[in-house]
């Protein structure tokens, strides 16, 4: 496709693409402005289980076009414009309701490692770089951004990252937490493929409960709510259990997707 960023389906798991390679896809504000409604589109296929993030060409994703900057941060009203639209991407992104895998290759710097940290699991190719480099320029790294920074790797290495600039290899990403596991780059694809198949073949209305859980716990909530136990409950009326359920009596895999059958 000749789209910059563009969403397809393969089966049950779907791919939010970064599409321009010959910027080692430096991430435009058009881009911004576009993930969102991606994402809606990935939303309403009901078919989707799990969504993967990736880059083209060897890289996931260099940063901000910088080639912009002169016109975004012409004014502070402009500056404001733009912060608003990449947060409310990668909002959107952390705030989807199915798991996602950031797929990771080449350089994954500021926004693009803004971009991996707003999914839920990330796996990196072994000649992968990391870096959040505000600091080179002036600039503050948003609050959002930054707390999910502080999740992944805690205090003490987010002060690293933020505070030097530097950049971490993926093995150093995997030692601290940023990324879940680095791979040959060769192998990257499938260890990644497998993943999303594993997640593909569990139940959807765990995933969605489970993702608004985790939400929760990452916006801070320490005890129940009345919306976490009205999951829960409600999780042991759904087809998808009385599936389970019925598979671990009779010691067979679960068919999720035959539970949605029966609901039909």
């Amino acid at each position: 496709m000749d789209q910059p960023l563009f969403f397809h389906r393969n089966g049950q798991t779907g791919e939010l693409v970064i599409n321009r390679p010959a910027k080692r896809n430096a991430l435009t504000r058009a881009m911004w402005q576009a993930l969102p409604g991606l994402l809606d589109e990935a939303r309403a296929d009901t078919a989707l289980r799990v969504l993967v993030v990736r880059g083209e060409g060897g890289s996931f994703a260099s940063g901000a076009d910088i080639a912009e900057f002169a016109d975004i941060y012409a004014t502070p009203e402009s500056a404001d414009a733009f912060s608003q639209e990449v947060a409310t991407a990668l909002d959107a992104l952390a705030a989807f309701p199915l798991p996602t895998i950031a797929r990771i290759e080449g350089a994954c710097i500021g926004a693009g490692c803004g971009l991996a940290l707003a999914c839920d699991l990330r796996y990196a190719a072994d000649g992968a770089r990391f870096g959040i480099t505000p600091a080179k320029l002036g600039l503050l790294y948003p609050l959002n951004d930054t707390r999910r920074l502080v999740d992944a790797v805690g205090q003490a290495v987010a002060r690293d990252m933020l505070f030097s600039a530097r950049h971490l290899t993926a093995d150093e990403a995997a030692a601290t937490g940023l990324v879940n596991a680095c791979f040959p780059a060769e192998t990257l694809g499938g260890k990644v493929g497998e993943m999303a198949d594993m997640i593909a073949s569990r139940s959807a209305e765990s995933l969605h409960g489970l993702k608004l859980i985790l939400g929760q716990i990452a916006g801070g909530v320490r005890n129940d709510t009345p919306e976490s136990r009205a999951l829960f409950r409600q999780a042991f009326d759904s087809a998808d259990f009385a599936e389970g359920y019925r598979a671990f009596l009779e010691k067979r895999t679960p068919d999720f997707n035959r539970s949605e059958k029966d609901q039909t």
